[in-house]
Parts: C-alpha cells; sequence; structure tokens
C-alpha cells in the first residue's frame, strides 16, 4: 500500500512522471550492483570521453538555458551557476576520470571476534535507487550521477527547470550511451523531465521505491522538502543552506586578511564563499581598512551595523544582490566561533589569526561541518577538499554523513556474523 503522501502525489503529472522514473531506476539498479567496480570505472571514463568527444553539442544545449535564463532577468550569480564554458566541461571530464581512477574502501571490514569465537564484520551494502533534487547547475547533474554510480546504485534526478536541456543532454549523450557501452543498464541514470516543485516534491514522498533523496538548494525550498521526507518516510540528506564565516582575530596579518578575503569572493554565487566576516573588537579599527580594500578590489559592497538583516543571510541566494558581505564585531575567538555557529547555517568558518591559542580557541569552539585556520572556506567542497566531487554538504546537527558527501556515505551499513575458523 502506498503512503498517504505517495497517494497525495500521484495526483500531478509531475508526480506521474516521478514515480515512472524511479520505477526504471528500480529496474536498473540490480544492474548497476551486479556490475562490479571494473565496469562502473570504465564507464566514468567513456563519460569522460564523450564530454570532450561532444563538447559543441553540449555547450549549444547550456546556451540555449543561459539564453532562456538571461531572458527570463536571471540574476548573475545564478547565470554563473548555470553556464558551462570549455574550462568547465574540461573539469566535468577531469573529474570523472578522478572518480574512476579513485580507489575504493574495502567493501567489508572485520570488526572483532565475539568471545564465542564468531566473527563480526561490517560491510557497505547499496542503498538501490537515489534521488537528488538539486538547483540549475548542470555540472551537478555529473557529480551526483558518478557518485551514486560509484556507491552501486541508480539514480532520480530532478534540476531547476533553467538547466533542463543542459540536464538532458548531459544525461542523454554523455551517461546513458557510456552506461551501456559497459554493460550496465542505461536506465539506471534518470532525469524527470517535467519542470516544477511538484516534480521535487514527489521526489521525496516515494520511500519505498527512493529510500534516499539529496536535496540542495535554496534553504526554505529545501527545508520544506526535508520536512515532506520526514513525513513520508524517505531520508533526506540535505544541504539548505551555506555560507562561509571568516573571523579576525587581533593577532591576524594584514597579508593574510586580503588573501582570505579575496579567495573568499572569487565567485558569488556558492555557497561556501565569504558571507559573513566578523572582526575582534579591540583591532577593529585596524583590521577593517585592511579587509575592506580587498573587498573594495572585488567589488563588493560591506553591510555594517546596524544591520537590518539577520547577521547571517546568505547573499549567495539574495538574487541581485549578491556582491555583499555582512560585517560585525565580536569580542574574541569563542564569542566568534559561537556566533558563526549561531548565526548561519554552520556550513564552514575560518579563523584569520597568527596567534595558535586564539586559532585553537576557535576551532575548539565552532562546531560546523568545516574549520579553517588561515585558509578560506571555499576549500569546503568534496573535490577541493576529499579529491572527489560531491552529492552535495550536509549541514545536519546529528549523527550521519557531514560535510561533502561522496560516494562511500551512500551506502547502508550491513553486520554480517561468521562462524568460527
Amino acid at each position: 500500500m502506498s503512503t498517504s503522501a505517495e497517494s497525495t502525489s500521484t495526483i500531478t503529472p509531475e508526480a506521474v512522471a516521478v514515480r515512472a522514473a524511479a520505477e526504471r531506476a528500480a529496474a536498473a539498479a540490480p544492474g548497476v550492483r551486479a556490475a562490479g567496480a571494473e565496469a562502473i570505472d570504465a564507464a566514468l571514463r567513456a563519460a569522460a570521453g564523450l564530454i570532450r568527444e561532444r563538447s559543441a553539442e553540449l555547450l549549444a544545449a547550456n546556451a540555449a538555458d543561459v539564453e532562456a535564463g538571461e531572458q527570463a532577468g536571471m540574476a548573475a550569480g545564478l547565470l554563473d551557476r548555470l553556464r558551462l564554458g570549455p574550462d568547465r566541461l574540461a573539469d566535468i571530464a577531469g573529474q570523472l576520470e578522478v572518480l574512476a581512477d579513485t580507489p575504493e574502501p574495502p567493501l567489508q571490514r572485520e570488526v572483532r571476534t565475539l568471545p564465542t569465537g564468531e566473527r563480526v564484520f561490517e560491510r557497505r551494502v547499496p542503498v538501490g535507487v537515489i534521488g537528488a533534487v538539486f538547483e540549475a547547475r548542470p555540472n551537478v547533474t555529473v557529480d551526483v550521477a558518478s557518485q551514486v554510480l560509484k556507491a552501486r546504485s541508480a539514480a532520480v534526478l530532478r534540476t531547476g527547470s533553467a538547466a533542463l536541456r543542459s540536464a538532458t543532454a548531459l544525461v542523454e549523450r554523455v551517461i546513458a550511451p557510456a552506461l551501456d557501452a559497459n554493460g550496465i543498464p542505461e536506465g539506471a541514470v534518470q532525469l524527470v523531465p517535467t519542470p516544477g516543485h511538484a516534480g521535487a516534491d514527489a521526489l521525496v514522498g516515494l520511500p519505498g521505491l527512493v529510500p534516499l533523496v539529496v536535496v540542495r538548494g535554496s534553504g526554505d525550498v529545501t527545508r520544506r522538502l526535508s520536512a515532506l521526507g520526514a513525513a513520508a518516510g524517505t531520508r533526506v540528506l540535505a544541504h539548505a543552506d551555506g555560507g562561509g564565516v571568516l573571523y579576525l582575530d587581533s593577532s591576524a596579518a594584514d597579508i593574510d586578511i586580503e588573501r582570505l578575503v579575496l579567495a573568499g569572493t572569487d565567485r558569488l554565487g556558492v555557497c561556501n564563499r565569504l558571507n559573513l566576516l566578523l572582526i575582534d573588537r579591540p583591532a577593529y579599527d585596524r583590521l577593517w581598512p585592511v579587509a575592506q580594500r580587498a573587498l573594495d578590489e572585488r567589488g563588493i559592497e560591506p553591510s555594517l551595523p546596524p544591520h537590518d538583516h539577520a547577521l547571517g543571510h546568505e547573499w549567495a541566494l539574495d538574487s541581485g544582490a549578491e556582491s555583499h558581505v555582512t560585517v560585525a564585531a565580536v569580542d574574541g575567538p569563542v564569542d566568534a566561533a559561537v556566533t558563526a555557529a549561531r548565526e548561519t547555517s554552520g556550513l564552514a568558518a575560518t579563523v584569520c589569526a597568527t596567534d595558535e591559542q586564539a586559532a585553537t580557541a576557535f576551532i575548539d569552539a565552532y562546531t560546523g561541518t568545516g574549520v579553517f585556520w588561515n585558509a578560506t572556506t571555499r576549500l569546503l567542497d568534496g573535490y577541493k577538499l576529499l579529491g572527489l566531487p560531491e552529492t552535495g554538504i550536509n549541514v545536519d546537527h546529528t549523527p550521519g554523513p557531514r560535510g561533502p558527501v561522496t560516494y562511500p556515505d551512500l551506502s547502508l551499513r550491513q553486520f554480517v556474523v561468521l562462524p568460527p575458523h
């Protein structure tokens, strides 16, 4: 019997399309699991080759998406996420090859021997079908699909309507033929073909078919999907909010301040960019002009106190106002760390300091997913941090994968007990 969430969602055309995609993925999932590491890695390498071979076709599809976005008045930060170019396509292909060449952790590890002699092992087993809801970023289509395949599961992808042409080209002209050429069911990666939020709602409401869904996007939408998934019994790994924090300690060196502000603002439409700048109050008058010069160099306007918005307001999601950074004073490293965790999603924070004691105090007090000493929060990214593409960044304050989520996180834990030797 279907759940109430499933029964309600079946009335929409989007829900019908999502269920059909989920059923096709479920039918393909056993073939993915049976394919083995060699075939999966060969398919990823083949996909990289097809991206290079069919780059003109892929760029044409993306150009149509970008043109439509411009005509619809899409903000510059969102257009930056949407746009592919030769360099970004090359990066996508390169990351596929890196993933294919990455040795997998053992599927099974020995835990202990019981007093009665039985041996206990822990094994990673595939989920089966994993869903993903993500913003209009074509590269994420490949990032998520490749991670799910490496985890031996099938995927159902739902992207923002603005990127649907690009995502369709990547799935139909790259991923599907690469799978088919290596003996893996090409239906293992399904793209929901219909735009609209109803499709996302439906995807988190099918726990019997899609028990795990990775959700990325703007905060309010992602939180709503997380709640819908929880009500339906679907496990949701949510990337709801972002925003990097930079704390300038009294001991911060000018050269480090400038470097970190510039590094944190190289792209404004991404979640791990510099969003909130905290400055040690006793040294504010000395430190702020240094940071201000770097912001001026980037053409970024500071939002100075008193603020008419939340301290952690995420500028990357504020269409048309992305070129802002919030600035506030704090009382030392512990207050900075607590403020960063309280006022933001807890994605990532950096302490800029030459004083090791101050840096350690900040690191020990910060509870977010990533904390950095004299290194930019832009490093909180699966590929930059772990050498692997990511499906998203999970900022949950509960046990489970936190920070960049990569393919080893997309498995189930199973205990196996074997007889004594």
